[in-house]
């Protein structure tokens, strides 16, 4: 009991903390200081209970068994995938999503096996919030949903339009709905697991890391989009972030939420997938901070 007073009261400081982070938000993130605390209050959601879940996962079930629960969720993607390149009349890239859900779901045994990449089709990233960014929209303020993680005011509201448009929101039982968002949702934590680590490591200020990282791709996603420049143009750039910059934020944990250690892995992807023995290597589907096309109901990014 002791112990739980314990860490409740360092959970409660860490939001103090972080509430008090910021007395002026800087040019191009107004919502910095609820950003901060937000980015902390899932920090520590993570440490406390997805990372260890995750770690548990890894240990009981081969990669093999992972890899097929990732290209699963990735082939139900793949249909979301296709309408918003058709959406944004990318034709071509629409068609060739398609082609790849058929594939897989018939050759690959309902989309267990990836063979769809072996036959040379690429894996697209799509959602309602780059359709929106494709025909112009502006992204908005950077801003740290609950459990979600990092966004724009611009993909908060494509959320709404990712979640309508998932195949998994209309699964039926209810409780099978529910299984299917937990597996995803540990297993996308378990990939990033190495990124994560990397991410703690390297990064001196995590917020600063996770937000200029999350922008930028999306800007990349969109296509070269500069939609997006009114919000972060200013924000600086990560090496230009030092210990002084970071003086006033909160300590965070060894790892970050899985959103937001999702966006933070985009600058070392590729050294995470080799930074823990067994991890999956992060797919280009899964860089991004899950979104709601892949939860229930209730969703948790």
């Amino acid at each position: 009991m002791q112990a739980m007073r314990v860490s409740s009261a360092a959970v409660m400081v860490a939001v103090l903390a972080g509430c008090a982070t910021v007395t002026t938000p800087t040019k191009g993130d107004p919502f910095e200081s609820y950003n901060r605390t937000m980015f902390t209050i899932n920090d520590k959601i993570d440490e406390v209970a997805l990372k260890p879940i995750a770690k548990g996962y890894v240990y009981v079930t081969p990669q093999p068994v992972r890899d097929s629960v990732t290209n699963f969720f990735g082939n139900i993607g793949d249909i979301y995938t296709a309408a918003n390149n058709l959406v944004q009349l990318k034709i071509a890239d629409g068609v060739s999503d398609i082609m790849r859900v058929v594939m897989n779901s018939i050759f690959g045994v309902a989309g267990l096996f990836d063979v769809a990449s072996v036959a040379g089709l690429p894996k697209h990233t799509q959602d309602f919030g780059l359709t929106l960014g494709h025909y112009g929209v502006p992204a908005g303020p950077y801003v740290v949903l609950p459990l979600l993680g990092p966004s724009t005011v611009r993909d908060t509201a494509g959320t709404v339009v990712d979640y309508f448009g998932s195949v998994t929101s209309y699964v039926e039982p209810g409780w099978f709905r529910t299984t299917l968002f937990g597996v995803q949702l540990v297993n996308t934590r378990a990939n990033l697991l190495g990124a994560g680590d990397v991410l703690s490591g390297a990064a001196l200020d995590k917020y600063s890391f996770v937000r200029n990282a999350y922008l930028q791709r999306r800007q990349y996603l969109i296509g070269g989009d500069t939609s997006a420049s009114d919000s972060n143009e200013s924000l600086p750039k990560y090496e230009d972030v030092g210990s002084g910059a970071a003086a006033g934020a909160a300590p965070a944990s060894a790892t970050t939420a899985a959103p937001v250690a999702a966006s933070g892995s985009e600058a070392a992807s590729g050294a995470a997938a080799a930074s823990e023995p067994g991890a999956t290597s992060v797919r280009p589907d899964q860089m991004v901070p899950p979104r709601i096309p892949s939860f229930p109901s209730f969703r948790l990014r």
